[in-house]
């Protein structure tokens, strides 16, 4: 990220402009799950402590070209009900899933499929993130890809032409935010389906 920064700024010197994507996404998921970490990881600060929880609702975020408007919405049973409320304002959806919290996966489920047939979301880009992919015994992605249906259902990792998805673009990333790995291919695959 830093190289892709320094270098679209001597770019930008130059008189030379990078297109850059903007979108509005709400980072949805269960408490715990990573969401919170996931923006704070993005926004380049430390890790912290999931139960401090910032009050800000919303953040704006950089990922080399990409600029992105945040909503964490919670994870809460009482949080996920507001989380409709924001439907109409998004330009995609990331739902992240704690591969390591097995028990916890047909509640995950359950909300994604929630999204997934809800008609203001129809078209509307959703990354999975499966997250917590360090920690021992998380589920592979083709354990999550069987559990949460997603075989048939995907546009798959390269880049695809909004036109050629017969439905709305939707794929799985694994990733572990604690290590900093695989969201980042997650964003960039979410950036090309931003109008």
């Amino acid at each position: 990220m830093f190289i892709w920064d320094w270098f679209t700024g001597v770019l930008g010197y130059l008189g030379i402009r990078v297109p850059v994507c903007r979108g509005r996404f709400a980072v949805l998921g269960l408490p715990y799950s990573g969401r919170h970490s996931l923006v704070k990881v993005a926004l380049d600060e430390r890790l912290i402590d999931p139960i401090a929880v910032s009050a800000k609702p919303s953040e704006e975020l950089s990922i080399g070209n990409m600029r992105f408007t945040t909503f964490d919405l919670g994870g809460h049973t009482q949080a996920r009900r507001v989380w409709k409320d924001y439907f109409p304002a998004v330009d995609a959806i990331v739902f992240l899933v704690d591969a390591s919290d097995r028990s916890r996966l047909p509640e995950s489920k359950a909300e994604l499929d929630a999204l997934l047939t809800d008609e203001q979301l129809s078209a509307c880009p959703v990354l999975v993130l499966g997250n917590k992919i360090d920690k021992p015994g998380a589920a592979s992605e083709d354990e999550l890809r069987n559990f949460f249906n997603l075989y048939g259902q995907t546009t798959g990792k390269g880049k695809l032409s909004r036109s050629d998805i017969p439905g709305r673009p939707l794929e799985l990333f694994m990733c572990s935010v604690l290590k900093r790995q695989g969201y980042g291919e997650g964003f960039r695959w979410l950036a090309q389906y931003i109008d």
